[in-house]
């Protein structure tokens, strides 16, 4: 079952910023992510992995990564930044 995709205003920011072909590797992601989430053997190829509680992070491409909330009325995207921005992210505690 598709379950519905919010996206935070700062993730939809930072994708207007970013290149076009990243941009549309992004979108992609989340369109799949949307598709696929709680089938393990169709959302391989975005590297789902659950981080903490309810807090997961896919692939939007090779450079870019998206924190999501797994919520019982969607799939709640809260940050798009890089390996390295996501972990920061994580430290800071902001998505416990």
């Amino acid at each position: 079952m598709t379950k519905p995709l919010v996206i935070d205003a700062g993730v939809l920011r930072k994708l207007t910023r970013m290149s076009k072909a990243d941009r549309v590797e992004c979108l992609l992601a989340l369109c799949e992510l949307a598709e696929a989430f709680g089938q393990p053997h169709k959302h391989s190829g975005l590297s789902i992995r659950k981080l903490t509680g309810s807090t997961f992070e896919c692939r939007g491409d090779l450079g870019w990564r998206l924190l999501f909330h797994n919520r019982p009325d969607g799939l709640y995207v809260s940050f798009l930044g890089t390996h390295e921005e996501v972990r920061a992210a994580l430290k800071s505690g902001r998505f416990d």
